[in-house]
């Protein structure tokens, strides 16, 4: 192929080299299979620059899908259940999804409707992050709910390194307020320290001044 790309037919080796001279370019086999073998003519070096650019973009826009596990009993006290739900926010909030298990013990297995309604509860709990990607069932002891992010992972990227870089604005703000505060307050210091000296008082009062 010529220097943009256009056939050029079969070419000797070394006319081809003499051709790829000219040009400034490199000489670079794309079918050492074919007979004859296929040959390029470009920019080796720039070519493999734009390949490993695109590499790299595509592994930034990769989505890995993970599932984190949450489990619970179906009777959770409400400081255990609060704590719970906050782990399953957060993983949400990364863009995750969340397995939910309610555990089922002893005579508890004969009363499902608990487990249904404490994932009910968390479901519209956290409805404004996730939403039941799989309704709750039955799996032997346990009782299984699967919720899934509206945010993909890459957007829960974005949206964490954004708050991030506005909680540091933030912090250093408040960092140069207080800097500020602390210069006027050394600056002010000597005048509201300095004492107005009047006329020395005689601390005996029978000696006449």
């Amino acid at each position: 192929m010529g220097p943009n790309g256009e056939t050029v037919g079969i070419v000797p080796t070394d006319q081809a080299l003499k051709l790829a001279q000219e040009a400034d370019l490199d000489l670079v086999e794309i079918a050492p299979q074919g007979k004859p073998p296929v040959c390029k003519l470009m920019d080796y070096g720039k070519f493999k620059y734009e390949n490993a650019q695109k590499a790299r973009e595509a592994r930034r826009n990769q989505t890995n899908v993970v599932i984190k596990e949450m489990k619970l009993r179906p009777k959770i006290d409400q400081h255990d259940y609060e704590t719970k739900k906050g782990h399953v926010v957060r993983f949400l909030k990364s863009g995750d999804k969340v397995k939910i298990t309610i555990m089922f013990r002893g005579r508890e297995q004969h009363r499902p409707e608990l487990g249904f309604r404490l994932l009910q509860r968390l479901a519209e709990d956290v409805n404004e992050l996730g939403f039941v990607e799989s309704a709750p069932k039955q799996d032997g002891r346990n009782m299984i709910m699967v919720l899934g992010p509206h945010k993909k992972k890459a957007e829960a990227k974005v949206d964490a390194q954004a708050a991030k870089e506005e909680r540091m604005a933030s912090r250093a703000a408040e960092e140069a307020e207080e800097r500020e505060e602390r210069a006027a307050a050394r600056a002010a210091g000597p005048v509201a320290q300095k004492k107005v000296r009047g006329r020395s008082e005689n601390l005996d009062p029978e000696i006449e001044a």
